[in-house]
């Protein structure tokens, strides 16, 4: 799809979805020089975004209550390990390791979200300490294979105006007109 036709269903739809926000960015990081057209259509796009034209749909409008119950066990034991010993256990590796063997808990609401967490806290306790203990145990046994690896970090400013004038920073300088 091209930036143009993203825009256009943007603007005829009121809404930029989070994967219409990718594709231009794909398109816009991966042209050697975008074309006056495109940089029109950005353009388009950024002054419908400031106008409430089209407005951008949230990242993420729901939580999964798993997440906050594995995190709290897994802080508290991983706690309890380090002050008794020197060793360092990497707090994501356990969380995502439980969480992928745990159903996860999606809510919408704060009534959803509370309800999601009692249920958990009376059914799945002892299951979600389980995984927990589990993904500790795998922890402490896993080599040091890569340590260059690089964990997933969230940008610090990931607002659809900032990434789309971000873009047009970015790709301005690429843009020439030609006087005729």
């Amino acid at each position: 799809m091209t930036i143009e036709k993203i825009v256009e269903q943007a603007l005829q739809d009121g809404y930029l979805t989070p994967a219409m926000e990718a594709e231009v960015g794909r398109i816009c990081d991966t042209a050697s020089e975008l074309s006056i057209e495109e940089y029109m259509a950005l353009d388009r796009l950024m002054g419908a975004l400031l106008t409430g034209e089209v407005v951008a749909v949230p990242r993420k409008q729901f939580i999964n209550v798993m997440e906050e119950l594995v995190l709290t066990e897994a802080i508290s034991r991983v706690a309890e390990i380090e002050a008794a010993s020197d060793t360092t256990l990497d707090l994501g590796d356990i969380a995502a390791y439980a969480l992928n063997r745990l159903p996860p808990l999606y809510a919408t609401t704060e009534e959803g979200a509370n309800f999601q967490r009692d249920t958990a806290r009376g059914e799945l306790a002892d299951l979600i300490a389980e995984q927990v203990r589990q993904a500790i145990a795998r922890n402490l046994d896993k080599p040091e294979f890569f340590p260059e690896r690089q964990t997933i970090q969230k940008k610090a400013d990931d607002s659809v105006l900032n990434q789309v004038s971000s873009l047009l920073q970015d790709h301005a300088h690429k843009f020439e007109t030609s006087d005729q």
